[in-house]
C-alpha cells in the first residue's frame, strides 16, 4: 500500500505507515515501502509511538507497538467469520440460486459455519455445526489440497475414507492422485461422492499467514448442475473464496458440503 499525495489525507498517511510497520523497521525501508518522504515518515512514527502503536527498537528502527496486540485482541474478540464472509457468499448464491455453504477445518474435519439455501423449492439437510468428512465433500477436498501428500495421508489414516456413496474415492492413492487435478483446477468437485444426487463446487479460503482456514461449496441436486456445468462454475467459486479470504484479513488467493 502506497499513500498518495496531497495535504488531506494524514489518516490515509498513518495508516499505510503502520501496515508497513509490520514488514519492515527502518525509517528508510518505510519511506521506500510507502512512497512518503523519511521525514513525513519519521513525524508519523512520532506519534504512533505516543499512542503505543510503535516502539523505537533502540537501533535507529521502529517496531509494533503494545497497542496494537491490544486491539487485536479486542477486535478477534468479536471477530466472526461467518458474518464477515456473508456478502461474498450472498452472492455467489444470488447469482447461481444455488446453497452455499462456508466451513472452517476443525483437525481432520470440517464443520459447516454458515449456510444460504439456494432458490429452490427444496433445502439441503446440512445445517450449520453439522462437521463433514474431507475425503469425499468438495469443500473437504478443496482443503485437503493446500496440504503436503504426507499430511493428507495422516489425515486419512486417522479419519479413514469412509465409503459414502460408489462414487467415494476410499484409498489414499486414488485420493491423492485425484488432489493433483485439484491442484491444477484450482477447485475441487463433490461428483456424488458424500451423498447420492447431490454435486457440489468448492474453493479452500486462507487467512493472513496464507494458513489454510476452510472452504466455500456451493451445493445443488446433481441433474440440476452437470458435471460439464460444475466445472464452468469452478472460477466463480474460486473468485468467491478468494474474496472471503480477503475479508477474513487474507491475500485474495484460493485453491481449490461438499
Amino acid at each position: 500500500m502506497t499513500a498518495s499525495s496531497g495535504s488531506g489525507n494524514a489518516i490515509e498517511k498513518a495508516l499505510t505507515v503502520l501496515e508497513a510497520l509490520s514488514e519492515h523497521e527502518r525509517i528508510t525501508d518505510l519511506a521506500a515501502k510507502t512512497g512518503l518522504p523519511k521525514s513525513t515518515v519519521h513525524r508519523i512514527l512520532q506519534s504512533l509511538t505516543g499512542y503505543g502503536f510503535a516502539v523505537p527498537d533502540g537501533i535507529g528502527g521502529y517496531l509494533p507497538g503494545p497497542r496494537i496486540l491490544t486491539l487485536a485482541g479486542k477486535v478477534m474478540h468479536r471477530f466472526d467469520p461467518a458474518r464477515q464472509a456473508d456478502p461474498a457468499l450472498r452472492a455467489l448464491r444470488d447469482h447461481t440460486g444455488h446453497t452455499v455453504h462456508f466451513a472452517l477445518r476443525n483437525g481432520d474435519e470440517a464443520v459447516y459455519v454458515e449456510k444460504l439455501s439456494g432458490h429452490r423449492p427444496y433445502q439441503m439437510t446440512s445445517r450449520i455445526g453439522q462437521s463433514l468428512p474431507l475425503h469425499s465433500t468438495a469443500i473437504g477436498k478443496a482443503i485437503l489440497a493446500t496440504l503436503a501428500d504426507d499430511e493428507v495421508t495422516g489425515i486419512c489414516a486417522r479419519a479413514g475414507l469412509a465409503s459414502r456413496t460408489p462414487s467415494t474415492l476410499t484409498s489414499s492413492s486414488a485420493l491423492l492422485a485425484h488432489l493433483t487435478a485439484v491442484r491444477q483446477a484450482g477447485f475441487a468437485i463433490d461428483d456424488e461422492e458424500n451423498e447420492p444426487g447431490l454435486r457440489c463446487v468448492g474453493a479452500a479460503v486462507t487467512g493472513h499467514h496464507g494458513q489454510i482456514l476452510g472452504a466455500i461449496s456451493v451445493s445443488t441436486l446433481a441433474h440440476e448442475l452437470s458435471l460439464k456445468d460444475a466445472q464452468a462454475l469452478g472460477p466463480l467459486v474460486v473468485k468467491t473464496a478468494q474474496e472471503v479470504s480477503a475479508a477474513l484479513g487474507g491475500h485474495e488467493t484460493g485453491s481449490g458440503k461438499g
